[in-house]
């Protein structure tokens, strides 16, 4: 009970601090992480065991860390080094291609199709997030995109702020669409047995119905500030420069393109080959600094690495959550008070994973409902699935409504304060919250009307 205790009080802690944004959110997180280790696991429980499952070092020695074909995902508790090591790596990949003017070239390119308007541009980039995040992990789509949409800000002179947010709520939108999209995805597909088409034909619809209403969302609440960006760029007459202008090095573009595209491949096609992300990652780091040479340490310099401490420090007060049991009654929670009743049921299952997801890391929560959901359909005698698609609906757009809630808010609000525009979690939450509720209630209607 004190462990309990002392895990709920360091985890409010932080949430508060982050907010208040007392400290550097890194320094926030691995604080409260550094009190996990000592009070909870230490003063609280006096398990070494504990710790060494929450650090997880162990996990880089294991062969489900490197390559997992022909057995189930398994999701790691405490650090999820295989996040930490696929964003590095994605990160050296994202930093290579910027070397070159990919990006510069991308957003020209983009910019000359669409006549340098800013309003299409904003419409375009969402609808091109949540496609490639339907194949590509969320936080990849967030690190190229939003790498572009800072570049084409500097360029027609307008807040990349908004494009960033509906960047964000559509990756994590379009990675619900798939099996592979989103790691808690992956995680039930590969638990439960369902496949990519199984994805794509139920959690796949939804999301594209709600894509098409939650671009209608963020243009009305941005419109007023989009029109009055395209008005001034419009009204400035500056030259735009040619897209093939904006590469450096035509060699390292086709090679950096080249390693790009063997990463969607990769990315694509892991749960078919059995090559992890965590492995993917450091396959795609090593090529670009190879094809770098010399700049190869200028890349290693250009990580986020404050990032990448915030993720660490959050998983290790997660782990804390997880090692006391406080997951499991939340997720215990669900099957006390449905009592038998499918569509409270549903309701239950998607809206505490979304308000769940919106505050604890949507991995572990993911993995701790799964036994869950399987004991309800077992007992209850409900459709397996139908409880499948409420979680994996509920996980991955939940995470959408605060800057913490997924690993993409994480990247795309970096990516947005290493160029100077930060998005304090008041603007985040008074944007993506309702957006939220809208995809979650839209999600809720469209299981009743399916499968009720």
């Amino acid at each position: 009970m004190v462990a309990q205790i002392l895990a709920v009080i360091i985890f409010l802690a932080m949430f508060v601090l982050i907010v208040l944004e007392v400290w550097e959110r890194h320094i926030i997180t691995l604080g409260c992480g550094l009190l996990t280790l000592v009070l909870v696991f230490g003063l609280g429980m006096h398990s070494m065991s504990a710790v060494l499952e929450t650090l997880n070092l162990g996990s880089f020695f294991t062969s489900h860390f490197w390559y997992t074909a022909g057995q189930s995902a398994e999701a790691s508790s405490g650090i999820n080094w295989e996040t930490i090591v696929f964003v590095a790596g994605m990160m050296i990949m994202v930093e290579g291609m910027a070397r070159v003017g990919f990006f510069r070239w991308l957003c020209m390119r983009l910019a000359k199709m669409v006549k340098y308007k800013v309003v299409p541009l904003f419409v375009t980039f969402m609808v091109l997030s949540g496609i490639l995040a339907m194949f590509i992990d969320s936080i990849t789509v967030i690190l190229f995109l939003a790498a572009v949409t800072i570049e084409l800000s500097q360029l027609l002179k307008f807040n990349p702020v908004p494009m960033i947010l509906a960047e964000v709520f559509c990756a994590n939108l379009g990675g619900s669409a798939t099996m592979c999209g989103d790691p808690p995805n992956i995680i039930i597909g590969t638990s439960l047995g369902y496949s990519f088409t199984d994805f794509l034909t139920n959690t796949g619809v939804i999301a594209g119905v709600s894509l098409v209403v939650v671009v209608l969302y963020f243009y009305l609440v941005f419109h007023k500030e989009l029109r009055a960006s395209e008005a001034a760029a419009a009204g400035s007459n500056q030259t735009h420069p040619d897209p093939s202008e904006a590469i450096t090095d035509k060699k390292g573009f086709i090679i950096s393109t080249i390693i790009f595209l063997c990463a969607v491949v990769l990315l694509v096609t892991h749960a078919q080959t059995g090559l992890t992300v965590s492995c993917i990652g450091v396959f795609i780091s090593i090529v670009t600094l190879i094809a770098a040479g010399k700049d190869a340490l200028k890349l290693i310099k250009q990580i986020d690495y404050k990032t990448l401490l915030f993720f660490i420090g959050l998983f290790m007060v997660v782990g804390g959550l997880e090692q006391t049991g406080i997951l499991k009654v939340m997720a215990n929670f669900i099957g006390d008070i449905s009592n038998g009743n499918l569509m409270l049921m549903i309701a239950i299952i998607l809206w505490i994973s979304a308000i769940a997801s919106a505050f604890v890391d949507n991995i572990p929560f993911a993995a701790t409902m799964i036994p869950i959901i399987s004991s309800l359909s077992a007992t209850q005698g409900v459709e397996l699935s139908i409880l499948a698609w409420a979680l994996a609906m509920g996980t991955d757009i939940g995470g959408s409504a605060t800057p913490i809630g997924a690993s993409a808010n994480v990247v795309g609000i970096a990516t947005a304060a290493k160029a100077g525009h930060m998005i304090k979690w008041g603007k985040y939450c008074k944007v993506m919250a309702p957006a939220t509720i809208i995809v979650v209630g839209i999600s809720m209607l469209m299981i009743y009307a399916r499968y009720l």
